[in-house]
């Protein structure tokens, strides 16, 4: 016996206590945070690669280390979008289009690229935040925690970087 559309629907639907409306909603601002952190991603591994100077070893550690922590916390984002019940954006073009950052036209010096991370890992904090309080309205305690935990790893990060510039 083949089950109905309604019953094979009712029995996939989400009811984590999340209204489907701001479970979009707040996949939404998820989107933006993995749009954010993937572009700084790409930024941090690029300049990984192309950073030269009297800093070089220092900055090259520096990059990898913190763009290797990304590249890992991007399948968490994408994987709370998913569990919000949402597709989570995943190609170029979506995250151009959602991202608060702009990347440089070329390769900068050490030290703007030093100053470029800060303002990307302050962006992403910012784009957090939003994110958090859309979450923290709606009860997502999930959700808040993730993004929490990024907001203080973007923060640091960014101290980090802007004590090279002191």
């Amino acid at each position: 016996m083949a089950k109905s559309k309604a019953s094979s629907t009712a029995a996939v639907r989400i009811n984590i206590g999340i209204s489907d409306k701001d479970r979009e909603a707040i996949a939404a601002e998820l989107s933006k945070v993995l749009a954010d952190s993937y572009t700084l991603y790409l930024m941090t591994h690029n300049f990984h690669w192309n950073v030269t100077g009297p800093l070089f070893n220092t900055l090259h550690q520096m990059f990898m280390t913190q763009y290797s922590e990304e590249w890992a916390a991007l399948d968490d984002i994408a994987e709370r979008i998913r569990a919000l019940g949402v597709h989570a954006p995943g190609t170029y073009r979506e995250f151009a289009k959602l991202s608060s950052i702009s990347e440089p036209a070329d390769v900068p010096n050490a030290l703007e690229m030093v100053r470029l991370l800060v303002k990307g890992n302050e962006a992403v904090s910012k784009t957090a935040r939003a994110a958090f309080d859309k979450a923290d309205s709606a009860n997502d305690q999930p959700t808040a925690d993730l993004l929490t935990q990024r907001m203080d790893i973007h923060e640091k990060n960014a101290w980090m970087l802007r004590s090279l510039l002191e």
